[in-house]
């Protein structure tokens, strides 16, 4: 690892004005509907028009072969600053570090980021076929089609390094079912126990139906700008307390059971001045049980190896003693495309503001986001973390 993390505070900088454009299994509106709806959507929530934003940060696996700057012009958008995020899950951590910067820098006043996919009836055929291309060195060479057997060699490696259960996992699922069913918004929210998640069929030895997310089509958006603009607009506002973000650490691990989290959530938690035990509630990138307890491992509430038994053994629901994942996270809601990886983050600052409605958490002032993307099995891993807090931390 490099020298140890210690980043420059976020002083007089805020989010606001989160919107998830509401989910749908499949949808014949391309990507650009998205990420459009997102961020009429969040700038309606503020009361601001396209005119007032002159920064903008854009995730998306669909948009192409658009750009980020042909977004910018099909929305009539005149800009200041422009990102384009591609770091899959932890895109929107990284997005909302990148904003932040720009706005405390006086690059932009208000930056909005935004983050959505397309999911079309063969979207996911498409995915399998580019994901094992593109992982070739890892994965192809074995034939392993797409996400889902990619992450279960990793599972596999996982359970048998740490002795973890499918049990230990489907704690962690039925958890966020349970609180996708207070989210209107989630897609997923029949009730599912652990019999239903132990029974379900195989889809890549060790992972069966509840381990996997389901694609679907939506939007993610919030904006970055200073307190100062936030409190004059009277908009509900996230202080931003410490980030992290590394990528491809820990290259000599035989498989990627460690994230670039556990190098530098020291740094972040000292530069924050408080620790795991001061998080109201944790978010976390949940494409698979396994890689939420890794970040449970990394980011220092638990020892490493220990995090599946520890997100079994809490009340990980929205009204128990850890919670964790409060919209049902990805494995309930959904997973829209890259917005998976705002999901985690404009449910944390609805529930700093205390404006998350149903899945409110009670008194809970202040959270730690944490996002996770991977381009293969054994390197390509893109760790980010962010601790929020709303007024009454």
């Amino acid at each position: 690892m490099t020298a140890p993390y210690a980043p420059a505070p976020y002083d007089g900088v805020v989010i606001a004005a989160p919107f998830t454009t509401p989910y749908t299994r499949f949808s014949p509106h391309p990507a650009q509907y998205w990420l459009g709806s997102a961020l009429r959507g969040s700038l309606k929530a503020a009361g601001l028009t396209p005119r007032d934003i002159d920064g903008l940060t854009v995730s998306s696996f669909t948009l192409f072969p658009d750009t980020a700057p042909g977004l910018a012009d099909h929305l009539g958008l005149d800009l200041r600053w422009l990102e384009t995020v591609t770091v899959g899950g932890a895109c929107g951590v990284v997005a909302l570090r990148r904003a932040a910067r720009a706005v405390q820098m006086g690059e932009a006043g208000i930056v909005a980021c935004i983050a959505g996919d397309a999911n079309e009836i063969d979207s996911f055929r498409r995915l399998l076929q580019s994901f094992s291309r593109f992982a070739m060195d890892a994965s192809y060479p074995y034939g392993a089609g797409g996400p889902n057997a990619v992450f279960a060699l990793l599972t596999d490696h996982y359970m048998r390094k740490f002795r973890a259960t499918r049990e230990d996992f489907g704690r962690i699922a039925t958890a966020q079912r349970a609180n996708a069913r207070r989210n209107p918004q989630a897609l997923l929210r029949s009730a599912l126990g652990l019999d239903d998640y132990l029974g379900a069929r195989m889809i890549s030895d060790p992972l069966c139906l509840f381990d996997c997310v389901m694609p679907c089509a939506g939007a993610e958006a919030f904006l970055v700008m200073s307190e100062d603009r936030a409190r004059a607009l009277g908009l509900p506002h996230a202080r931003i307390r410490a980030t992290m973000e590394r990528h491809n650490a820990f290259p000599d691990d035989p498989a990627q059971y460690r994230g670039g989290w556990a190098g530098d959530a020291p740094g972040m938690w000292d530069t924050a001045g408080i620790g795991p035990g001061d998080i109201d509630l944790l978010q976390t990138y949940d494409d698979y049980p396994v890689i939420c307890a890794m970040q449970a491992e990394d980011l220092g509430f638990c020892p490493k190896g220990e995090g599946a038994r520890f997100l079994a053994s809490r009340d990980t629901t929205i009204d128990g003693d850890f919670p964790h994942n409060s919209s049902g996270g990805q494995l309930s809601a959904g997973q829209a495309g890259a917005a998976g990886g705002f999901l985690g983050l404009t449910e944390a600052i609805r529930q700093v503001t205390a404006t998350a409605g149903p899945t409110q958490v009670a008194k809970a002032a202040r959270a730690l986001v944490s996002g996770f993307g991977m381009v293969n099995y054994d390197r390509g891993i893109c760790s980010a973390a962010a601790i929020i807090e709303g007024k009454g931390a």
